[in-house]
């Protein structure tokens, strides 16, 4: 296979950026500075700054379909139209056709999930299954007890009163708050109406699967211990 597929497979990143390694001579096949447009074959040698990289081991059933996590940066559009500059699916750029589950907006950064497998998302965006999001939000003024107490107890956006959440301080100016629904545009819209505005927002976790030390643009795979807990009733993965 092709060595850019070769290292993107073993999900140190993806294809393009592993171009990019091949492109800056941060790769070496059997020693030697890989060119661009190398090919892998088994039992080759692979280096990525020194580091031997190898290949996943198999699964013991192997998936029907992808399921993967991504810590998305800012300035990416969660949209499948690729005329669109910059949108998530160019951005990841996965062998496989796929599609973000929801959507986290272009200057919103931290953790959404990207799958190949239509039947799952509307379970998990199904809004009476209160699936907990959780989110890290910076704003412009101090964060005060009247301001968490309200946000937690609800605030009218779209013509309707948000679902009471967990809200807590972080510092100053910053607070943590978990969801169970996802209107558009929900937590700036809430801090706008209580005459705050966010000037950064971060998603850390949605239900049992957490953003962790994942680095900004980077993404993984989800475990099998992930799918189960985010799907419990699902078995077809």
């Amino acid at each position: 296979m092709r060595l850019n597929k070769f290292i993107s497979e073993t999900g140190l990143c993806s294809r393009r950026e592993a171009d990019e390694l091949i492109r800056q001579q941060r790769v070496t096949l059997d020693g030697e500075i890989a060119a661009t447009g190398a090919k892998w074959l088994e039992g080759m040698t692979v280096c990525v700054d020194g580091n031997v990289i190898k290949q996943k081991p198999q699964a013991k059933h192997k998936r029907k379909h992808v399921y993967i996590a991504l810590n998305k940066p800012i300035g990416i559009t969660c949209t499948t139209d690729t005329s669109v500059r910059g949108n998530i699916v160019d951005f990841v750029d996965h062998p496989e056709r796929i599609f973000p589950i929801g959507r986290l907006d272009k200057n919103s950064e931290g953790l959404i999930l990207l799958t190949s497998n239509g039947d799952i998302v509307n379970q998990i965006l199904r809004a009476e299954n209160k699936h907990e999001k959780e989110y890290l939000v910076g704003v412009n003024k101090p964060v005060n007890e009247v301001f968490l107490r309200t946000m937690a107890r609800g605030v009218r956006i779209h013509n309707q009163v948000t679902l009471p959440c967990r809200v807590s301080r972080l510092a100053k100016y910053g607070f943590r708050i978990v969801l169970t629904q996802g209107l558009n545009r929900q937590i700036r819209l809430m801090c706008e109406a209580l005459g705050y505005n966010v000037v950064q927002l971060r998603r850390t976790r949605i239900v049992n699967v957490k953003l962790g030390t994942l680095k900004p643009g980077a993404w993984r795979n989800l475990t099998d211990a992930e799918l189960a807990g985010l799907l419990p009733h699902f078995s077809n993965w």
